[in-house]
């Protein structure tokens, strides 16, 4: 057999390997899930015990976003260079050492310095993951496998903040940090075990035994072994953010990066300020958290159903959808409500839309790119465009501070999923993936 496999992968039914690997996929972005809500679920507890206002405390919640951003870009890259799986291990490591660094944190620089850390492993995982899933999937089901992916980091959100939630009630925030860093240490020797390489990364790349390694692959695949590699493709873009920007990539990645950077700091200020502006209403601090674990449980339906929506309209009409609808919603979270269940409700749509706009974005990224850039593809846009998760709680802090009432600060954090709207209507169709 000396047919590309990449084209044999593409027509035939996904196997059990390759949907196991997706599988894992969407846990470790549902762990990531967790890690960067640990710290809004610890939020209140670090306002209470060290006494910071909500300019400071915003500063703390962005600061491992941007850590993301930068994490993103730089091993977006090397997942393009060395391998998604190596790369997926390093980013491991690096959480679990900065969620245990946390526990240890006494004053609000050295938490933020920890959380910036864990960042960098935060967003190297989300390029990388976003990248083994548009590889492992089939044509048909790539898309819905994506959105799937990104649906697990609502998952973890739910099922980590839900634990958080119980452990604040005789616990301190620290404690929250522990069960990151347990958790995400538990997943080093299951992904070490059961991940296998990317086969587009191996037959671009060709490192050292690489048709061995896809043969292996494949047997464990359940498909027929190949002869020999296909041949390169001398029209292939390199490794590099350089490609980013070259002829019939960089309006995409332009468009990309602006639609993802405004939407997810409206995403950012519903995930992060949730829990703070409960407590300031009055609620104890383990009824913050189950707000915000009913957050993203509109986050995960709202992933889901456009996950099956999918199968059936363009992804990009279902994006702009869900992004006009989050800008109501998010509206309508700014007005306030009388009492906590209604509070639980407007986040859950809130959520709903949100979550099911950033899902769309990571399906729209991986149409976007081919093989040789896509984790460099996914990586800038995601770390450039985490600039916007990190500014959405920093300036919804800053306009709490000048006074600003919750309904003139939802309205103005609202903005910024109606201009990701505007952003997609010029994006370029994406190209075939390979």
């Amino acid at each position: 057999m000396t047919a590309d496999v990449r084209a044999t992968l593409d027509r035939a039914p996904m196997g059990r390997l390759q949907i196991a690997a997706i599988v894992l996929c969407v846990l470790l972005n549902a762990l990531d899930g967790f890690d960067v809500l640990a710290i809004s679920f610890a939020s209140p507890g670090i306002a209470a015990e060290w006494g910071i206002d909500r300019a400071a405390l915003g500063l703390v919640l962005s600061m491992e976003l941007i850590g993301m951003a930068a994490g993103s870009i730089v091993l977006g890259s090397v997942a393009d260079r060395i391998g998604r799986r190596p790369t997926t291990l390093i980013c491991l490591v690096i959480m679990a050492l900065g969620m245990a660094a946390a526990t240890f944190a006494g004053t609000v620089e050295e938490l933020s310095a920890y959380r910036l850390f864990t960042g960098l492993g935060i967003g190297g995982m989300l390029a990388c993951t976003n990248a083994m899933v548009a590889e492992f999937a089939n044509a048909r089901a790539r898309s819905l496998a994506v959105a799937i992916m990104a649906a697990g980091y609502p998952m973890g959100a739910i099922l980590g903040g839900s634990f958080a939630s119980q452990l604040l009630v005789d616990g301190d925030w620290r404690d929250v940090f522990t069960f990151g860093a347990v958790i995400t240490a538990v997943f080093l020797p299951v992904t070490f075990l059961l991940l296998p390489e990317s086969i587009g990364f191996l037959v671009h790349k060709r490192p050292a035994g690489a048709l061995a390694r896809v043969n292996a692959i494949l047997s464990r695949m359940g498909h027929d072994q190949v002869d020999a590699l296909p041949d390169p493709d001398p029209a292939a873009p390199k490794a590099g953010y350089r490609q980013m920007f070259a002829p019939g990539l960089a309006k995409t990645t332009v468009f990309l990066t602006l639609a993802y950077f405004c939407h997810i700091m409206t995403f950012y200020f519903i995930l992060k300020w949730v829990p703070k502006i409960v407590v300031d209403m009055g609620y104890a601090a383990s009824a913050a958290g189950g707000v915000l674990v009913w957050a993203n449980v509109g986050g995960l339906i709202g992933a889901l159903l456009l996950s099956a929506l999918s199968w059936r309209f363009p992804i990009r009409n279902l994006v702009i959808g869900a992004m006009l609808l989050s800008f109501v919603t998010v509206t309508i979270f700014g007005q306030g409500q009388s009492d906590i269940a209604m509070l639980a409700a407007v986040a859950a749509a809130a959520g709903f839309c949100t979550n099911a706009g950033v899902v769309g974005l990571y399906a729209l990224i991986a149409q976007a790119f081919p093989t040789p850039v896509r984790a460099s593809g996914t990586g800038f846009v995601i770390g450039f465009g985490r600039g916007g998760a990190a500014v959405g709680p920093i300036l919804a802090g800053f306009l709490f501070s000048i006074d600003l009432g919750l309904a003139s600060v939802g309205l103005a954090m609202a903005c910024g999923s109606l201009l990701a709207a505007a952003m997609l209507l010029w994006l370029p169709k994406p190209a075939p993936v390979r």
